[in-house]
C-alpha cells in the first residue's frame, strides 16, 4: 500500500506529484519537449515529488506523448527512485495484453517504482480513435465466458477486468486465454524479511465524470480524477468515489489523487502571460485547431472575440496561477475544498524553462528536500 499512499513532505499538506504533458512549444520539436521532460521527471525526483505520470493523447501536435509506455523506459533510465507512470493509458485504445506486456516490461525494468493508470476517454478526437480502435472487429474474448467483445468505452469493465487477469497471470482452467502470458508477468519481490511474492504495478482509474468513480470505488481501487480540464465535476465525482468505495487487497480505505494546473513564476504579472498563452492553445484545439502551444507573445497579439475571452476567464479561473507563495496558497485551499490524499501537478507552458522553473518555485515554497 506504501507504492500507494504517499508522505507529504515539508509543509505541503499531501504527498506533491506531476502529470506531463510533454507539451510542445511553437518553434521546438518533439525532441525538445522530452529533453524537458527528462530533466523535469530527474528534479522532480530531486526535490521529493512523489510520481511522475505521463499522459496518452493522439494526433496533437502540442503534446508528444502518444506513447507513454516508451516515454515512461526513457524516463525509467534516467532515474532511481521517484515512482513513474501513466495517467493514463487509454485502455479501449489497446488490447488488454499488449498493455499487461508493456507495463510487465517497465516493472522489470524499475521494481516496485511503476504505475498503471487507466481511462476510457479516447484522448484524442473521435476519427482518431476509430484508427486506433477499429471498432469494426472484436478485439478480444471477455473475462468470464470467453464471449467477443468489441473495443469500446462501454466495454471498459470488461477490459479491466482481462487486464487484471494478465497482470495477475492467473486466467482460471478452462479460460480461452488460460495458456496465454503476458511476459514479463509478475517480479518476484523481496519483502525485508526475505519473503519472495510476485509483484506487478497498482492499477489506477482515472476519469473526469462519475463512471470511473464509481468503479474504482467498488473494486477497492485508487482514483485520479481529472480536475485540470473537469474541474465542475470533482467534489461530485470524489464523493461517489468515496460512497462507493469497498475494502479490498490493494486499499483499505479511499485514496484520490486530483490533477491540477498549477504555474508558478517569480511575478505575477508573468503567470498571467504564461497561462493565456496555454489558454489560447487550449482554445484553438476545442476550435478542432489544434497546434503547437503559442509563446505569451502571440497570444499578447492575438484578438480575442468576446466569446473567446469568456472561454479564456473560464479555462484559466481552474489554473492555480501566480507567485510561488500565491501558487502554494491557492493548492492548499483547493485540497481543503476537496479533501484530496494527494495532488498531480501539470504546467503547461509554451517553455520548457518556465515549466521547470515552476516545479522549482512551488517546491521552494512547501520547503521541499533540496536539490
Amino acid at each position: 500500500m506504501d507504492e500507494i499512499r504517499g508522505t507529504a513532505q515539508g509543509t505541503a499538506p499531501v504527498p506533491l506529484s506531476v502529470l506531463d504533458l510533454v507539451t510542445v512549444g511553437a518553434g521546438t520539436t518533439a525532441t525538445d519537449a522530452l529533453r524537458t521532460s527528462v530533466a523535469l521527471s530527474r528534479l522532480a525526483e530531486a526535490r521529493g515529488f512523489h510520481r511522475y505520470w505521463v499522459a496518452e493523447h493522439h494526433s496533437m501536435p502540442g503534446v508528444a506523448s502518444s506513447s507513454p509506455a516508451v516515454i515512461l523506459a526513457h524516463l525509467a533510465a534516467h532515474t532511481d527512485r521517484i515512482r513513474l507512470g501513466s495517467g493514463g493509458v487509454m485502455l479501449p485504445n489497446h488490447a488488454p495484453l499488449v498493455i499487461a506486456e508493456q507495463f510487465g516490461t517497465l516493472e522489470a525494468m524499475a521494481p516496485g517504482r511503476i504505475d498503471l493508470g487507466l481511462g476510457r476517454a479516447p484522448g484524442t478526437d473521435g476519427a482518431t480513435a476509430a484508427a486506433l480502435r477499429r471498432t469494426d472487429r472484436p478485439s478480444s474474448l471477455d473475462g468470464l465466458g470467453g464471449a467477443p467483445i468489441h473495443s469500446g468505452a462501454d466495454d471498459f469493465p470488461q477490459q479491466l477486468a482481462e487486464l487484471t487477469r494478465f497482470l495477475d497471470d492467473d486466467f482460471p482452467d478452462g479460460h480461452p486465454y488460460a495458456r496465454i502470458h503476458a511476459v514479463p508477468g509478475p517480479v518476484q519481490a523481496t519483502s525485508p524479511g526475505g519473503v519472495q511474492s510476485p509483484h506487478r504495478p497498482p492499477v489506477w482509474l482515472l476519469g473526469s465524470s462519475g463512471f470511473s468513480a464509481r468503479l474504482a470505488g467498488a473494486l477497492g481501487l485508487p482514483f485520479a480524477f481529472a480536475h485540470h480540464f473537469s474541474a465542475q465535476n470533482t467534489i461530485p465525482a470524489l464523493d461517489l468515489y468515496r460512497d462507493s468505495f469497498r475494502p479490498s487487497e490493494v486499499l483499505d480505505a479511499p485514496y484520490a489523487l486530483i490533477g491540477v494546473s498549477a504555474l508558478a513564476t517569480d511575478d505575477e504579472k508573468e503567470a498571467r502571460r504564461q497561462v493565456r498563452a496555454a489558454a489560447l492553445n487550449m482554445l484553438r484545439l476545442r476550435m478542432g485547431r489544434p497546434g503547437l502551444v503559442p509563446t505569451p507573445e502571440e497570444a499578447e497579439a492575438y484578438e480575442f472575440s468576446p466569446m473567446e475571452e469568456e472561454f479564456i476567464a473560464s479555462w484559466n479561473s481552474n489554473v492555480v496561477h501566480g507567485t510561488a507563495d500565491e501558487v502554494r496558497s491557492g493548492l492548499n485551499d483547493l485540497q481543503k475544498r476537496t479533501g484530496a490524499d494527494e495532488l498531480m501537478l501539470t504546467s503547461n507552458a509554451h517553455s520548457g524553462d518556465v515549466r521547470l522553473r515552476s516545479y522549482e518555485l512551488i517546491a521552494d515554497a512547501y520547503g521541499l528536500p533540496a536539490a
